[in-house]
């Protein structure tokens, strides 16, 4: 490959004349944030072209240009080698780029068939021309269509939104892209949501499209998926290009330190732990529907995983425990207390819940950074009941330095940042809060790479603690889709089936192919 200052080519060679996207200089600026600085990117009718960077690196920024949902402030586009300039998301849905944010962007009250042809909808004619009135008839056609093209026929059209399932509803997103009949499709962190079993199915139909020679952008911080599905790769970092190739030409190493501008070793730490007592035990726990049992024991200083299919009960799991699910039936053990709690009672307790669910329950998105990452305790802030600003700033700035949180002060609002940012302020309230206890549902979902690296170290720290300064072990309770991350962080893993948690296992005696054996209820010895 020829080199440039970062050691990556960033030009393509031979013709352009399979250019299906063509991307030059595009700058964009946020007062006195440069968001994106003369960006380029070239993706070919038929390529699978992954955009890989830290969160805030600039890729959701440069897809919202694409898909006209912002204007740039300097640069061309290309389709087809025509001139590109969408005045919105839906005359750029029009001219053929489908753009599917890592965030859901559906009506949730609206239905499955509503929802995949917003837009898009049929209409019925008459003698004189178009009634105005919907032909759901077709439409619900066309929605059964697209959804049995992904492989999930059985999502009903007629079912509203708000009843399914994240993964559901997120390959309800998918379908609207396929409906629209694109020309390059942008799928933005697609998976976070997904079991394997639909991520597969997902490839395959990314695979269909590329035959059909569509021009597929994928966005993902799993690099073991841009190398699996990807032909070529652009690299972003602080909103600029820094490298771009062949994906096979690349490793992961070097992949890494064109992300995050260093070298990022031992991405899994993992200390020496030394346990103390059980902070949380439950007991047969059941919940109203998920879980239908479950019994473990969490000693401080050490990572305990829960792995397993998605709605197979984890998530219901934590809920139930945290007192956000009621309980059927079971025992809930939190240090000397027993019995079920009301949230409120359980971070009094000790004890912290990062939801996976970030938009709708881990933030409040409408409250700038120190507000979010403060709000579970206020006691220290201020004498009695009062609140000092300059107080809260303080602390707040205190975890943003820890955690590298990409803002421009305490004060910014929090929807305002990228979505791993936003997670890293979710995660930033359980350590200011110091529970003793924390439950981590999907912890590192939509993190890049570099920021992964930091939220493990500090998990290490939370489960080893600090002699020194008489911090004490935490104990941590992990929910993850990614099987990698549950040995590389966790002490012991558990897999839970069908809303049964199975029993624990030491992670040095089992490995990937063992666990998704048990997840999916094949015998096989562990």
């Amino acid at each position: 490959m020829a080199e440039t200052r970062d050691g990556i080519r960033t030009d393509r060679e031979g013709p352009e004349s399979d250019l299906r996207l063509r991307m030059r200089g595009v700058s964009k600026r946020f007062g006195a944030t440069v968001a994106l600085d003369r960006v380029d990117l070239d993706v070919a009718a038929g390529e699978v072209h992954a955009l890989v960077g830290e969160n805030g690196a600039g890729k959701s920024t440069l897809m919202k240009v694409l898909s006209g949902a912002i204007a740039p402030d300097a640069g061309t586009m290309a389709l087809d080698g025509q001139t590109y300039r969408p005045r919105g998301p839906l005359v750029a849905r029009r001219e053929g780029v489908a753009m599917i944010y890592q965030e859901l962007s559906l009506a949730p009250h609206l239905s499955v068939m509503e929802n995949v042809l917003l837009g898009m909808e049929s209409t019925r004619r008459g003698w004189l021309g178009t009634l105005g009135v919907l032909n759901r008839k077709q439409m619900r056609s066309r929605a059964v269509a697209a959804l049995a093209e992904l492989g999930h026929p059985e999502i009903r059209p007629d079912v509203p939104v708000c009843q399914l399932s994240i993964a559901a509803a997120q390959l309800v997103e998918i379908a609207r892209a396929v409906a629209v009949g694109c020309r390059v499709l942008v799928l933005d962190e697609p998976t976070s949501s997904l079991g394997q079993s639909d991520i597969e199915k997902l490839f395959e139909l990314i695979g269909r499209l590329k035959q059909q020679g569509h021009a597929i952008v994928y966005i993902s911080h799993f690099l073991e998926e841009v190398r699996r599905i990807s032909d070529r790769f652009t690299v972003l970092r602080d909103g600029r290009t820094v490298g771009s190739g062949t994906t096979d030409e690349v490793d992961n190493d070097r992949l890494i330190r064109m992300m995050v501008g260093r070298e990022v070793e031992n991405l899994y730490p993992h200390s020496a732990r030394v346990t103390g007592e059980t902070l949380l035990e439950i007991e047969n726990l059941a919940g109203v529907t998920l879980p239908e049992s479950a019994s473990l024991a969490l000693r401080r200083g050490e990572v305990v995983g829960i792995a397993g299919l998605v709605g197979a009960g984890r998530s219901e799991l934590l809920r139930a425990i945290f007192g956000l699910e009621p309980i059927r039936s079971g025992e809930v053990r939190l240090g000397v207390y027993s019995g079920a709690a009301s949230p409120e009672t359980r971070w009094r307790q000790g004890m912290g819940l990062l939801s996976e669910n970030r938009k709708e329950e881990g933030l409040a998105l409408g409250l700038p950074i120190d507000e979010n990452l403060t709000l579970s305790k206020l006691d220290s802030l201020g004498p009695g009941p009062l609140v000092l600003p300059g107080r809260r700033r303080r602390a707040a700035a205190d975890w943003i330095d820890r955690l590298g949180i990409k803002c421009h002060d305490p004060r910014q609002a929090v929807s305002s940042l990228s979505g791993g940012n936003q997670q890293k302020v979710a995660f930033a309230r359980l350590l200011y809060h110091d529970v003793d206890c924390l439950l981590l549902d999907e912890p590192t979902r939509g993190i890049d790479v570099g920021s992964k690296a930091l939220l493990y170290e500090q998990i290490d720290r939370l489960a080893v603690g600090d002699p020194q300064t008489g911090r004490e072990p935490k104990a941590i309770l992990l929910v993850s889709s990614y099987l990698p991350e549950l040995l590389g962080v966790c002490d012991r893993v558990a897999v839970m089936h069908r809303g049964r948690l199975g029993p624990l296992h030491a992670v040095d005696e089992v490995n990937e192919h063992q666990l998704m054996c048990e997840a999916t209820g094949i015998k096989e010895s562990v």
